[in-house]
């Protein structure tokens, strides 16, 4: 809960504002100042305070304890100019909320951790629950000096400007009980399946017990632990249930079919009596795949109601196909910028590469190349993933479209996570120019023939002429390619008039944009090339005060031919 403190009628408004936008997240304190800063902080996660910085450091200095469990705290000023990341940066949160904050309310964010100044993730903030010298380690990455990363196992990491080997100062990535060393962070990666079987009734002390001492026995670190996985049949079983809620991790469940099917070292008539399979712990520790690290153990209790087994699982690599949208950098979308942020790795067209390079954070990998490589770039994309590392495989406009998204997904398998991050299209773009072409039903056809035979794409450009359906054609014409987008206009011109409106964009959203409206019998297509998006109305499509409109509903079309 983010709790919400004012003390004049601006504050008061901007507040509203928060509280109206987000009603589940925040709580208004009302009353006097002071008291309503004591009461949030004890009540709530974060705050936001609309008051002067001065006075916020004032009243919440007696309340600070602890970095790892105090309140973040944000303070916004009377003219909404900036909001201030105050406490608890990271650990409270407070970071993004400044960012959040100045979203909504057209503030700037004002974040002063060091880190994040210089665009370095913090060490705190990668997902990973963290022990060791967190502040010491980052210094070093912020003064430059050797850090090394010593990971067990390759997880998708974004950069940390980090080495393999050398350095006084460690990453450390282990799922294994070990202490932090000096100057060493420890991050626990989620590697660890915990299976677990249960007696009716079992208690959840019984359950917990097992599973920590399991675990600590093989000296692994019950911090890595992703989920707790049992039989359909179990889903509701209280003791099971209340073990996944105190260690923080989701219950999987599945059915006792599928569990039977699981090859295990320890099958047991117990359980297939009772629920269906002969194993439950292993098989649902086993069903996902990965190493049987703890062989299915059981309670000390007699008699004992409950079982347990431990896999870890092989670390996944994370693929992003990231759409950055027609060129525009305020058309990027933020969660393109948070996954190119989040990458360690970036591959994509030289030109593309260009575009986003100072979003993109230090010690992050690039890997360019030119024009035709696409394929190519899609396959260096894939195998980086599955080496484990976090990529972003970048296009323009939307991934998928004519883009980066299905040569990679066609070279990508179940064995890596793939993202898709959506983005803005060129004839979205062109569109929004022209005013609104494609309000009703709309095709996007490449004329382009390098990859498609001319054949099939004059049977859907005859598809959409008969159709009446709005055409946007993209790679409509180059130096070797002069003569498709006049027999593709030639085909649209036997069912459309020649008063039809036609829309032309070149780099749309670019700073050398250039757009006209036209009609169908009048473009000349040798002012179109590959940059230009070239847009043809269909028979309801109107100019109306030099805007390319296409109605949703026909009542234009129905008004005019009645009047006939």
């Amino acid at each position: 809960m983010i709790g919400l403190i004012s003390a004049t009628s601006a504050g008061a408004a901007a507040r509203d504002r928060l509280a109206a936008a987000w009603p589940e997240r925040t709580r208004v304190y009302d009353g006097p100042v002071g008291d309503a800063v004591r009461a949030a902080f004890a009540e709530c996660e974060q705050l936001v305070c609309f008051l002067a910085t001065g006075a916020v450091v004032r009243l919440v200095a007696p309340l600070l304890g602890d970095k790892t469990s105090d309140p973040g705290v944000v303070c916004v000023d009377e003219s909404g100019r900036f909001a201030v990341s105050l406490v608890g940066g990271h650990g409270g949160g407070s970071n993004e909320l400044a960012r959040e904050v100045g979203e909504l309310l057209g503030a700037e964010p004002v974040v002063t951790t060091a880190t994040d100044a210089v665009g370095l993730p913090g060490l705190d903030t990668l997902g990973f629950p963290v022990e060791g010298d967190v502040a010491a380690v980052s210094r070093a990455l912020l003064d430059g000096e050797p850090v090394a990363l010593k990971a067990e196992s390759a997880w998708p990491l974004p950069a940390l400007k980090v080495t393999e080997e050398g350095g006084e100062y460690t990453v450390r990535l282990t799922d294994r009980l070990v202490a932090a060393a000096e100057r060493e962070v420890v991050l626990r990666p989620p590697s660890l399946v915990v299976g677990v079987g249960a007696s009716k009734g079992a208690p959840v002390d019984e359950v917990l017990g097992l599973i920590e001492s399991s675990l600590a026995d093989a000296g692994l670190s019950v911090r890595s632990v992703a989920e707790l996985a049992t039989v359909d049949a179990k889903s509701e079983e209280p003791g099971i249930v209340g073990a996944a809620q105190r260690l923080g991790v989701p219950l999987v469940t599945y059915s006792a079919e599928e569990l039977a099917s699981v090859e295990v070292p320890n099958p047991s008539d117990a359980p297939l009596a009772a629920v269906g399979t002969p194993s439950v712990a292993e098989a649902a520790a086993l069903l996902q795949g990965g190493e049987l690290l703890v062989p299915k153990q059981k309670s000390a209790a007699r008699p004992a109601m409950a079982t347990c087994a431990v896999v870890r699982r092989p670390a996944r690599g994370r693929l992003a196909v990231v759409g950055l949208g027609p060129g525009a950098r305020d058309l990027v979308t933020p969660r393109a910028k948070a996954e190119l942020q989040r990458a360690s790795v970036l591959v994509g067209l030289d030109q593309y590469v260009d575009q986003i390079r100072d979003l993109l954070r230090p010690g992050t990998r690039i890997l360019e190349s030119g024009l035709g490589a696409e394929e190519e770039r899609a396959r260096t994309a894939v195998a980086e993933a599955r080496k484990g590392q976090a990529v972003a495989l970048i296009g323009s406009g939307d991934a998928g479209v004519y883009a980066m998204a299905s040569p990679a997904l066609a070279e990508a398998s179940d064995d890596i996570d793939v993202i898709g991050v959506p983005g803005v299209t060129a004839a979205l773009a062109a569109a929004a120019i022209l005013g609104a072409p494609l309000g009703h039903d709309h095709v996007s056809i490449s004329l382009s023939d390098l990859h498609t035979p001319w054949e099939v794409i004059e049977r859907r450009v005859r598809a959409a002429a008969e159709a009446d359906i709005v055409v946007t054609f993209y790679n409509p014409r180059s130096r070797g390619r002069d003569w498709q987008l006049p027999k593709a206009l030639a085909i649209l011109a036997e069912h459309r008039e020649p008063t039809t409106p036609v829309g032309v964009v070149r780099n749309a959203s670019r700073a050398d944009e250039s757009s006209r409206l036209t009609t169908l019998g009048s473009l000349d297509p040798a002012t179109v090339d590959m940059m230009t998006v070239v847009t043809v109305g269909n028979t309801a499509t109107r100019d109306i005060a030099g805007r390319m409109v296409t109605p949703r509903g026909y009542r234009w079309q129905t008004a005019e031919e009645g009047a006939q």
